[in-house]
């Protein structure tokens, strides 16, 4: 199956536009959160260069965001680019792991791969693994709970449009980490 970007941008704009006043946009560079202005009427989503993962992840954030961070460019969160030192890592991966616990969800709704991201090739390397199975508790937690009202408007949508299984269950999120790295996790 091939994975259009234009295809999730209408799939989002229908599922939010009116209520939320928010649209997905393909950028040409770093994706960045724009509440709406005088200039641009709407709130915007960008997201990195047309790539259909940059949209799930930035997506995924929008999701995890509160009415007042949905308010604030990139909703005020703290963010270190590449580069960054141990614990400055492990600070974003703490902020990392519901938005790509979302994203993981999207992405089985979307039937799209996922990968995490530790978005730090020039820093201190931690533990891919490790993350992983953060993010994967986290993910399993988000389905046996339920999804907020908002994520759960979109993986339905997805999954109606991309004619995945629906409801989503623990089984579609199967991942084991390779024996090599369990001491790390």
């Amino acid at each position: 199956m091939t994975h259009q970007i234009h295809d999730l941008i209408r799939i989002f704009d229908e599922s939010f536009y009116q209520a939320y006043n928010c649209k997905l946009i393909k950028g040409q560079h770093e994706p960045v959160y724009i509440p709406a202005s005088i200039e641009t009427p709407f709130h915007q989503i960008v997201f990195a260069h047309g790539f259909y993962a940059s949209a799930l992840h930035e997506i995924a954030h929008w999701l995890v965001a509160g009415e007042h961070r949905r308010l604030l460019e990139d909703y005020g969160y703290w963010y270190c680019p590449d580069g960054r030192n141990k614990e400055q890592q492990l600070e974003f991966e703490n902020a990392e792991v519901k938005p790509q616990a979302i994203e993981w969800a999207l992405s089985i709704a979307a039937g799209f791969a996922f990968n995490v991201s530790i978005d730090n090739l020039n820093g201190a390397q931690t533990c891919r693994f490790s993350f992983q199975t953060r993010v994967h508790k986290q993910v399993l937690r988000l389905v046996e709970e339920g999804f907020s009202e908002r994520t759960d408007r979109l993986l339905k949508a997805l999954s109606d449009f991309y004619g995945t299984p629906w409801p989503l269950t623990a089984e579609q999120f199967e991942w084991q980490c390779p024996e090599e790295f369990l001491d790390a996790v």
